[in-house]
């Protein structure tokens, strides 16, 4: 596999090269499918999908895949498959970011539920006693209430980003022009 053109003009498209001996280099060689439903091998997939986040997701790509001359080949649709591939792969991950947003949403009502029960008993222990071991008592329900909070917290500002932008990544790659050249 070779690099992918790293600085083609602004109207040009970024492209991503492979060069194979044989098309089962680019396909799961263990799976039954048919070719068109065939998973990617993990190395090819990795390299296309690296390759294609070196770019911004605004910028247009297109996939050429270098296959020796083989009449063989020519009826083989290999864009076909690599869209379905990436197609499957961008559904996946779109599923995968719903059900992150829904451990989300559970992981944030049981910290409130937490924090809220903190607060009360924060506040029955500040009622009942005074003194140093009242305090300690107060302080560590306090922190211990908002630290509950930090999971659903962290999940909604901040873990939620890289998981859209691999499904949106997905879905760009399932659209990708698909070339193929023979040496």
């Amino acid at each position: 596999m070779s690099e992918p053109n790293a600085h083609p003009g602004p109207d040009v498209p970024a492209t991503i090269e492979i060069r194979v001996t044989h098309p089962q280099q680019l396909f799961n060689s263990l799976d039954p499918s048919p070719f068109y439903e065939r998973d990617l091998d993990e190395d090819a997939e990795a390299y296309i999908v690296d390759s294609a986040d070196e770019f911004p997701l605004t910028r247009a790509l297109r996939l050429i895949i270098y296959l020796p001359a083989d009449p063989r080949l020519g009826q083989l649709d290999f864009g076909h498959a690599i869209h379905n591939y990436f197609t499957y792969r961008a559904d996946e991950a779109w599923r995968r970011l719903r059900f992150f947003f829904r451990d989300g949403r559970r992981s944030f009502m049981v910290g409130l539920a937490f924090l809220f029960v903190c607060i009360a008993v924060r506040q029955l222990v500040l009622a009942l006693g005074h003194g140093l071991t009242a305090q300690i008592v107060d302080e560590g329900l306090y922190i211990v209430g908002w630290v509950a909070m930090w999971r659903p917290l962290e999940i909604f500002l901040y873990d939620w980003r890289p998981l859209q932008h691999r499904a949106r990544l997905f879905a760009k790659l399932a659209r990708i022009p698909v070339l193929v050249y023979h040496f």
